[in-house]
């Protein structure tokens, strides 16, 4: 019997080779090693029969070869206009536009103008909150590019991008659209605006894989943070820009003197002088710290505030120096040292952002005295992903200023900010400016803001280290129901640090720290699965807790103030 079994195996062996004993093989001892084929001495490189070769003058026409047509309306097709084929050997044009419009309606609490009203027999210093926003952007640009950008930097780009407003803010009170109550309560403006003008040039290539240092010259963008908690704008300036052991490192170094902003739209106004606001930035990303997949940036920004005369909004309203305490003109040096963070640990996504700043203050609106600045800022959004659905969580925290008679203001502000976090524009604290009524000329929080700083404004006026601080906390999610459908959902509790300034300008005592709860639902359609069309809409509302019916008290005790949002954004 194991004579007869020996026989097979041997027959199968000499039938089936190799294969017969890599099945055969006693388990857990590793397969034969097999033999390697002799290497050859030379390889063909002829082409086969039939094979055409067609001379083109460059990559970049052979789509045109194959008899492709340049269709510059499908987003899909190759475009001369969108800078897939050079209009003459390495020139490349980039045409854009995008129009932006939305539909805003609102209650915000208003205060009831001093010189006249609607109601004259009203006792409240609080009027009618309801209030609508229509406002349409168009914002066409034009790029002139040299260079083969697909294998390396381009060589040189200039770009010209104009923008064009009209807005029209629909109030119930008067003394809002403007400081003289005789404009009523609706207000058209129309605006032209330069939000790029620059020009880049390549200095030099420092590596075989196209790292590279360049400088860019003019009106641009300009980021200091993954999240645009700092400074977040179209400014004048001169940045050199660059990057290290292919792309690994990437660095910015620059200046920038800010521009005027148009009151209400927020473009910038080159017809007015350029002000004595001067900042200087410095900024390495170091990708794959500490961990692959984690970008970490480390920043020095510097910002040199001199402006010490009278300005006044094209409103009417006093903005520099804001309506606050004294009201002095007065000038400030603060450097935010940075530590930023974006990217994922395993499945766990994190974004992160940290900043001190460190000043002086040529006088304190509250003391009258010269003064330090001290203060910081963090901020933390852990995201993870079930497929559909990311689940992420919101914590911020900005000191605020616990002792405004002393020496120190240690309440964080930015220079102007921008943040995308926590619901950005869907959350009606960010997306709303809310005034201070009773306690001077400013707002409690500006409109895209997130910190309760108590400036004029955002866009135009100073900085203000004398405020209450921030702390968040907050949940929200992302569900990609559709390919082309996203809803979004954010619920946020809001509190301030600290509110011995609030209490020393409303002259109130006590102000509790509870501003309550901020929530908020969006929904984005993109019907054709592209940029090209978005419609978004969005809802929230501001559940007001102890601290905010302190300082916005009125005979509707239960009042809730909402905020939607109908937005349509093109893109070509």
């Amino acid at each position: 019997m194991r004579a007869g079994r020996a026989v097979l195996l041997a027959f199968m062996v000499l039938t089936t080779g190799a294969r017969a004993q890599e099945e055969f093989r006693q388990p857990g001892t590793p397969p034969a090693p097999q033999p390697t084929p002799p290497a050859p001495d030379f390889i063909d490189t002829s082409e086969p029969p039939g094979f055409l070769t067609v001379p083109v003058p460059d990559r970049n026409r052979i789509i045109d070869t194959l008899g492709v047509p340049d269709n510059p309306v499908n987003p899909y097709h190759q475009s001369t206009l969108k800078g897939d084929r050079p209009i003459i050997d390495d020139w490349f044009i980039q045409v854009s536009g995008i129009l932006d419009s939305f539909y805003e309606p609102k209650a915000v609490p208003v205060p009831v103008d001093v010189v006249a009203t609607y109601r004259p027999s009203t006792g409240s210093q609080f009027g009618r909150p309801s209030q609508e926003l229509v406002s349409v952007t168009l914002l066409p640009s034009l790029s002139l590019i040299k260079g083969d950008t697909s294998f390396k930097p381009p060589d040189f780009e200039l770009r010209f991008t104009p923008a064009f407003n009209y807005a029209q803010l629909s109030t119930e009170e008067l003394g809002l659209v403007n400081v003289g109550p005789a404009r009523g309560t609706v207000r058209d403006t129309r605006f032209v605006g330069i939000q790029e003008a620059f020009a880049d040039y390549h200095l030099w290539d420092v590596s075989p894989r196209y790292d590279f240092d360049a400088i860019r010259v003019g009106v641009q963008p300009i980021n200091a943070d993954f999240r645009g908690f700092l400074f977040q704008d179209d400014q004048l300036g001169v940045r050199l820009h660059g990057d290290r052991d292919n792309n690994r490192f990437q660095y910015n170094i620059a200046y920038f003197r800010r521009i005027e902003k148009d009151t209400d739209s927020g473009l910038n106004d080159l017809s007015q002088p350029l002000r004595r606001d001067d900042i200087f930035l410095a900024n390495l990303f170091v990708q794959d710290l500490p961990v692959p997949g984690f970008t970490t940036e480390f920043s020095v920004v510097e910002n040199l505030n001199h402006e010490t005369g009278t300005y006044y909004d094209t409103n009417g309203f006093l903005t520099r120096p804001a309506a606050f305490g004294l009201e002095n003109p007065h000038k400030y040096d603060v450097t935010y040292y940075g530590l930023n963070g974006d990217g994922h640990f395993g499945r766990l996504n994190l974004t992160q952002s940290f900043y001190y700043a460190a000043g002086n203050d040529s006088q304190d609106e509250i003391t009258g005295n010269k003064a330090k600045i001290r203060a910081y800022f963090a901020a933390l959004e852990p995201s993870v992903d079930f497929d559909w659905f990311r689940l992420r969580g919101s914590f911020l925290y900005a000191s605020g200023d616990g002792h405004p008679n002393g020496n120190t203001e240690s309440g964080f502000d930015s220079i102007l900010e921008n943040p995308q976090f926590a619901g950005a524009d869907t959350s009606y604290w960010i997306r709303q400016a809310i005034p201070l009524i009773g306690g001077g000329g400013v707002d409690l929080v500006g409109r895209d803001g997130l910190l309760p700083d108590l400036r004029s404004s955002k866009d135009e006026g100073q900085s203000n280290f004398i405020n209450p601080g921030l702390l968040l906390l907050g949940a929200g999610g992302d569900m990609d129901v559709l390919p082309s459908l996203r809803l979004s959902f954010n619920a946020n509790h809001l509190s301030f640090n600290t509110t011995q300034i609030l209490e020393i300008l409303r002259q109130q005592s006590p102000i509790h720290r509870d501003i309550g709860w901020d929530l908020s639902g969006a929904a984005t359609w993109r019907p054709f699965d592209t940029q090209n069309v978005v419609l978004r809409a969005s809802g929230a509302f501001l559940l007001p807790g102890q601290g905010f019916r302190d300082l916005y008290a009125s005979e509707a005790k239960d009042q809730i103030y909402y905020s939607g949002l109908l937005n349509v954004i093109l893109t070509y």
